[in-house]
């Protein structure tokens, strides 16, 4: 099919929020927490990207992701570079991105059994309208208070450096051997943005425009063979004749006309290390 809107999947974790607010339906009174909302069954490793909300309450573990050729090396379809658009956030809210200065891996390995860890890592503070690209091997915790888009690689192979005492497994091996030890680059902003979208990453393993809102209409004319994932963000719109709004998410493949509504600020994303 040209357009398809896809199953939400809401997706209950310790450190994810009763309230969510930005139109999603709240965590039942005395049920556990929401922490994802997933656009896409899990489990599902066919599609090469995945988009989720996620609703932080707390700090998420910190975590690694190997890279295609080391999640290959495993027998895993591929590995996961992610980025996150930061739709609502607390005054102290962070994520940690990388080392503050450069670790080898043993002091690694030690300093997350021990816990020191926290204090090695480059907490930034962040707010509504943020954007940060994080490929695979970047160490990394998402910071409490957060509401987020995720647009990743369909790959949750993560790799648990270190979960602030908690008794859930750690993948110390796996992730000291895929982490970069050096600290975090931001990836440079791409060139080509217009007045009415900004291109916030292109490639090198997917690429993702956001459309600012303006109304009316848009071509997407992709490859053969390439879906492209419509995520909006306020408004509404149609394509193919599927009519989608905030807090759904549609994907779209081949040549097809995108009507947005006027207040309609939407995320495009889709495999690729050039933009259509």
């Amino acid at each position: 099919m040209p357009a398809t809107l896809l199953h939400t999947h809401r997706v209950e974790k310790p450190w994810g929020r009763h309230h969510l607010g930005f139109g999603f339906e709240d965590a039942a009174e005395g049920g556990d927490p929401i922490g994802e909302i997933w656009f896409q069954q899990p489990g599902d490793s066919t599609p090469e990207l995945l988009i989720k909300y996620l609703f932080t309450s707390q700090p998420l573990s910190v975590q690694v992701h190997p890279d295609d050729e080391q999640a290959h090396a495993r027998g895993l379809p591929r590995g996961k570079d992610e980025c996150w658009t930061i739709l609502g956030a607390e005054p102290d809210s962070t994520i940690a991105l990388g080392p503050k200065q450069p670790i080898d891996r043993e002091t690694l390995r030690e300093s997350a059994k021990d816990g020191s860890i926290e204090d090695k890592l480059d907490w930034v503070p962040v707010k509504a309208g943020d954007f940060y690209y994080a490929p695979s091997g970047t160490i990394h915790a998402i910071g409490g208070g957060l509401t987020l888009i995720e647009v990743q690689q369909n790959s949750e192979t993560t790799y648990r450096l270190y979960d602030y005492g908690s008794d859930r497994e750690l993948h110390l091996k796996d992730g000291v051997d895929v982490a970069t030890l050096d600290p975090y680059q931001p990836i440079a902003q791409p060139a080509g943005s217009t007045e009415d979208r900004t291109i916030l990453v292109e490639g090198p393993k997917f690429v993702l425009e956001r459309w600012h809102p303006h109304g009316g209409d848009r071509q997407v004319a992709l490859p053969e063979g390439t879906t492209g994932w419509l995520i909006p963000i306020t408004g509404s719109g149609s394509v193919a004749g599927v009519a989608f709004k905030a807090g759904e998410c549609v994907t779209v493949t081949g040549t097809e006309s995108v009507t947005t509504d006027a207040d309609a600020d939407v995320l495009f994303a889709y495999p690729g290390t050039k933009r259509i």
